[in-house]
């Protein structure tokens, strides 16, 4: 029997709910609003009166209302179809809303139901298989979709049977599996499961050994970022947190992508939602919208809304590592959803934290990031995801609560800084501040050696050496002015803003500099490392300022042609001459 219950209290979206029986943390509910039914979740059980958040506005509710307990957590429906869909945290289809807003109690189906799908039978009568292990494959769009045993089967289960190739809805029964009583018991295409549990689908979680490639030449090459690892990109409104992500995801080496808009203003999801269908994905040729999934809540949704969009997310990222494919995850903005966080916190009275965030703020992120990583998965064969969250700290202030437990969590760190951005220095990250701890593996260094060249993470420390010096000279300069420092400082210098705009700087808006191959930006480096391990002498700052911002002008222009193409050569000839004509 399902419990019930009566509202007694009501404080915007935390209703106080007594309970005629038996309920259980994060369970759901429903509250009866006339002819609606409002969805909630339990946060805090007391005796007989438990805590519950809607999902969406309580006005009208009052004392007395009914309660419907469903006893289970929230779920969402995984299946065929998930991709080229723009959800909100619930999961309801925005695509296939009445109005511009779905209306209160209104919850829309997930899944396309009537399309069929091609299927093609994995496994065959008489497999013993156990749960995340394969039955059969249908095309979502380019990739191979896996249909599995569903992650919640416990034990080992015998294939009775198993439908032949061919097409059928997500409803239809593809395989009939006989668990160790020896029941019969029936498996779709679809499968349900909470979005606050990970998914354990796989035989271990190893170390990330490999890097993935973003395209971007300030992460690549300086801080790169595992497959199956995690970073995070904090900074002030208008440094351009948005648009590096969304370079990311056109460029990332990944399958799938999935963007999570949790609490972002409606203006930047909007562009989402307009730009991301109309891009083109620069490694297949085909619409980016194909593989990538939109997890969407606004800032001016509900509270409950906007924390269940990252775990939405997050769960369906883990529905297709197992079947061993690469997800990107881009969570925007992570800040969003402490503050979610903290709302309801705040409205239970909870003991407040620094700036009066939960206590447990950095347990909850924690718990989150680790959902990500790489698997190897029952079959041997490997699946990850890669998630990659933005940070809004107030003010830029990269010391404040949510930044901090971000950084016990994430591997990786990009920090924006707004004085990059206000010099039109894009990406705006602080090449000094950043870090990728991944360099640090063993394994990631072996990669690096191999996919690039042996010695290349000694070539990054130097870089960014080169940078540190540059930016000390300059400090000297401002101070005691042009004239007051000897000329190797302004060649320090110059030689710093050479890394700067050839390596750091990219066009993300240009056709050939938006994206950067591995290969390239290996050539381009050694070049400009081969530049700065010259030793010039100049007559005058002047000289060496002109000298210098020649070089500079001639290797963006490198960077704007397609790579050793006949102007690519032209561009380079051009340098070598400057390299001789120099002192």
């Amino acid at each position: 029997m399902k419990s019930t219950g009566k509202v007694t209290g009501i404080v915007s979206n935390l209703v106080t709910v007594e309970c005629n029986g038996p309920v259980s943390q994060n369970e759901i509910c429903y509250i009866r609003l006339g002819d609606t039914r409002l969805r909630a979740e339990v946060i805090k059980v007391n005796g007989k009166n438990a805590a519950v958040q809607v999902f969406e506005s309580t006005r009208g509710l009052k004392n007395g209302d009914s309660v419907e307990f469903e006893d289970k957590m929230l779920e969402v429906t995984l299946g065929p179809g998930l991709l080229s869909s723009c959800y909100d945290g619930l999961q309801n289809d925005l695509t296939t809303m009445t109005g511009v807003f779905l209306k209160r109690g209104e919850y829309t189906d997930a899944l396309n139901h009537e399309k069929l799908w091609e299927f093609t039978p994995l496994a065959k009568a008489g497999d013993k298989v156990v749960a995340a292990d394969w039955l059969g494959n249908v095309k979502e769009g380019w990739l191979d979709h896996k249909i599995m045993v569903p992650f919640s089967f416990k034990g080992e289960y015998t294939v009775k049977s198993i439908a032949g190739a061919g097409e059928y809805n997500v409803d239809k029964v593809i395989a009939v599996l006989v668990n160790e009583e020896g029941e019969d018991v029936e498996v779709t295409m679809t499968q349900r499961w909470p979005v606050k549990v990970a998914i354990k689908g796989y035989k271990e979680k190893p170390r990330p050994s490999r890097i993935m490639e973003t395209g971007v030449r300030v992460i690549d090459t300086l801080d790169p970022i595992a497959e199956g690892g995690t970073g995070f990109i904090p900074g002030p409104f208008g440094c351009g947190k948005t648009v590096l992500q969304h370079a990311i995801a056109k460029q990332g080496d990944a399958d799938v992508i999935v963007m999570a808009a949790c609490g972002e203003r409606a203006n930047e999801v909007v562009e989402i939602f307009t730009e991301f269908p109309e891009l083109i994905d620069p490694h297949t040729g085909r619409h980016l919208m194909e593989r990538t999934t939109i997890i969407c809540n606004t800032s001016n949704m509900p509270v409950a809304a906007r924390e269940a969009s990252v775990y939405t997310a997050m769960t369906i990222c883990e529905y297709y590592r197992a079947m061993g494919l690469k997800v990107l995850l881009l969570a925007d903005s992570t800040s969003r959803w402490a503050q979610a966080l903290r709302e309801m916190s705040n409205r239970m009275e909870e003991l407040p934290g620094a700036d009066a965030f939960p206590v447990d703020l950095s347990a909850i992120i924690s718990n989150f990031y680790a959902r990500a990583g790489m698997v190897v998965l029952n079959n041997g064969q490997t699946g990850a995801v890669t998630f990659i969250g933005t940070v809004s700290p107030a003010g830029g202030n990269l010391k404040e609560p949510v930044t901090e437990s971000t950084k016990k969590a994430a591997r990786c760190f990009y920090a924006l800084e707004q004085n990059r951005a206000d010099r039109k220095r894009y990406p705006a990250v602080n090449p000094i501040d950043s870090y990728s701890k991944y360099l640090e593996y063993p394994e990631i260094r072996e990669h690096l050696a191999e996919r690039i060249m042996p010695g290349w993470v000694e070539m990054v420390e130097k870089t960014k050496n080169i940078i540190r010096k540059g930016r000390d000279a300059q400090e000297q300069i401002n101070i005691l002015g042009d004239d007051g420092v000897p000329m190797n400082y302004h060649e320090v210098f110059w030689k710093s803003e050479l890394v700067d705009f050839v390596i750091l700087q990219q066009d993300a808006f240009d056709a050939v500099d938006a994206l950067c191959p591995i290969e390239r930006q290996k050539f381009m480096l050694s070049l400009v490392l081969e530049i700065c391990d010259h030793s010039f002498e100049f007559e005058n700052f002047e000289e060496c300022r002109k000298f210098f911002k020649e070089l500079i002008n001639t290797l963006r222009q490198m960077n704007y042609s397609e790579f050793h193409s006949e102007a690519f050569e032209n561009y380079y000839q051009q340098i070598k001459n400057i390299l001789n004509n120099g002192k």
